[in-house]
């Protein structure tokens, strides 16, 4: 057994009004950014460190940026979001915050602030951290 994680965060949990109406959602605009669920039951769908189960007393409100490789996967991810059940709250393009920041921001189903964003040429250290259980 491996896990593929980042460093700070361990996971990310929301909770849906219409779970497949986010299924629907999340698997377009993580498929535009190369990701498939890594989990799925009725009940729930996982894509690494993100998980989204049917909200039944209450729902997320949080804003999530996905990384993406280069300013066309930015498009893809707005293109694919706003096909499936998301709204424009931001159309691709550079943002002030850093030289080479081009990002997007969609509001999913429930009205979370989703984002992707580019950070201009960049080398990683490694694509992720593996982490696996003592005595496996």
């Amino acid at each position: 057994m491996e896990f593929h994680q980042g460093r700070l965060l361990d996971h990310v949990h929301l909770r849906a009004r219409d779970l497949a109406a986010s299924k629907r959602f999340y698997r377009a605009i993580l498929a535009a950014l190369c990701h498939q669920p890594t989990f799925e039951t009725e009940q729930a769908i996982a894509f690494d460190e993100l998980y989204i189960d049917q909200a039944e007393s209450y729902r997320s409100h949080v804003h999530i940026a996905f990384q993406a490789i280069d300013p066309d996967a930015v498009r893809r991810f707005y293109e694919a979001g706003l096909s499936n059940g998301g709204e424009d709250n931001g159309e691709p393009g550079e943002r002030p915050y850093h030289p080479g920041y081009f990002a997007a921001f969609l509001l999913d189903p429930d009205g979370n602030n989703i984002e992707a964003v580019y950070h201009g040429p960049t080398t990683r250290s490694s694509a992720d951290v593996v982490i696996r259980p003592l005595g496996d």
